[in-house]
């Protein structure tokens, strides 16, 4: 279905305000969490069907971090993640961006790279030892 085509949802409309309105980067069962304070008998199905469908629609982003929860952000202009190794913190960087790592990729690839998702690893400021 394409977003022209999509019918309005009250929920999904509530899911990217959320979103939009936090600049953690919830799971969706947080989402699920938060959506169900003003519409109590929502379904984690439904909040997860709308999640896939904003997040194919490029109104939302799916960040898949390597602990096995999805996490999602309602920021879709170009930025960088920080992911904690220890807590599992997940943080916007406010960087310059790094594009031209696709030029270089190119230049090292026998097709066409379009473009990357880069994760940075560490640890948070409340996860360094003092």
């Amino acid at each position: 279905m394409t977003a022209a085509a999509t019918k309005y949802s009250r929920q999904r409309e509530c899911i990217k305000e959320y979103l939009r309105s936090t600049r953690e980067h919830p799971t969706a069962d947080t989402i699920y969490m938060k959506v169900r304070e003003v519409y109590p008998n929502i379904s984690l199905g439904t909040v997860y069907r709308n999640l896939a469908l904003l997040t194919e629609q490029g109104e939302i982003i799916k960040l898949s971090c390597g602990d096995g929860c999805d996490r999602f952000d309602g920021n879709t202009a170009p930025h960088y993640h920080f992911i904690c190794r220890q807590c599992g913190r997940v943080i916007d960087l406010d960087m310059e961006p790094i594009e031209h790592i696709n030029t270089i990729a190119n230049a090292h690839f026998n097709g066409r790279v379009d473009g990357n998702i880069t994760y940075f690893y560490g640890l948070c400021r409340e996860c360094v030892p003092d």
